[in-house]
């Protein structure tokens, strides 16, 4: 019970400034919005509360996430703008949160396809309680994905171009997904890419540290070495930022795990320095290890140790 105490009295001060509605995951978002060409058909918009990537061909736009809902006006309007007045017709929704789904509500009311994971469906219908921001998310029926899908690898053909997209379990949320643009080699990662900060553990909705390092590592196996990552906010990334991102999450996984097996907390393993050697590149490790360490308690059976 004592490492439990010591890891919500962690939670409570590491989750202080960080949050799913705004600027958690980067610096706060921009104003106004920024829009820059990828290719000469794919565009990335940033300021928005999470990154945006827009694919416009003659019958429409595609759309990789909508930003949260206090930009989404300005972030439809920009797009059309750039696009000389072409309107959203198909979108994707890389997870859950509300920084990346904020856009749903206006695309559903204008008849425009949403796709995403079915868990990022399941975690749209009823209050979410996100354990490590001591906050409850409330359903949000309006902006539910029109279609989903559960799991593999999936193609979609919009104008001239082919679209990817794959499912990457039980990693930043359990609903996370990338979509692959290969003609521009350009790829969306959403928030299993972090930049600047160690990634958010969600493990209220399903992520954990074991299934990052996962995620991190299918991306890998997806991409080549000229590929351009969008991350879910922050600047363009390589690939290998990416791999050393996967190399961080490896080694700290098992690193935590077998000092959870030793019987260490939050509190512990923060006072031992477990992460110190990545974090100059990282930053602040506190609320990283807090949400591993749940996550990894979540899966002690399956990791077939004893805590």
């Amino acid at each position: 019970m004592s490492n439990r105490r010591h890891f919500l009295q962690t939670l409570a001060g590491g989750a202080a400034g960080w949050s799913l509605t705004a600027a958690g995951f980067a610096a706060a978002a921009a104003d106004p919005l920024t829009v820059t060409h990828l290719s000469d058909e794919l565009l990335l918009i940033q300021g928005a509360g999470a990154n945006v990537v827009a694919l416009s061909q003659p019958e429409g736009v595609l759309l990789v996430d909508g930003g949260d809902a206090e930009h989404s006006a300005a972030l439809l309007k920009a797009i059309s703008e750039a696009t000389g007045g072409r309107r959203v017709v198909t979108a994707f929704n890389t997870h859950w949160h509300w920084p990346h789904t904020g856009s749903n509500e206006t695309l559903r009311k204008a008849g425009v396809r949403i796709i995403a994971q079915e868990n990022t469906r399941l975690w749209l219908t009823e209050p979410v309680n996100e354990q490590w921001e001591h906050r409850v998310y409330p359903a949000r029926p309006k902006a539910l994905p029109t279609d989903t899908f559960y799991k593999g690898v999936q193609k979609l053909s919009f104008g001239k171009a082919t679209v990817e997209y794959g499912y990457l379990p039980q990693a930043h949320t359990d609903g996370d997904i990338y979509v692959y643009f290969r003609d521009a080699n350009v790829l969306v990662a959403g928030d299993v890419v972090a930049v600047g900060h160690y990634p958010i553990l969600d493990y209220s909705t399903g992520g954990w540290s074991l299934g990052m390092a996962n995620a991190t590592k299918q991306l890998l196996d997806v991409v080549d070495d000229k590929v351009r990552i969008v991350p879910g906010s922050g600047p363009l990334q390589t690939k290998a930022d990416l791999a050393a991102e996967h190399d961080m999450l490896a080694t700290l996984h098992e690193d935590l795990w077998q000092l959870m097996r030793k019987g260490m907390g939050v509190e512990d393993m923060i006072a031992a320095g477990a992460t110190r050697k990545f974090d100059d590149k990282w930053g602040n490790s506190d609320l990283f290890i807090a949400n591993a360490y749940q996550g990894l308690y979540g899966h002690v059976r399956e990791l077939r140790g004893i805590v």
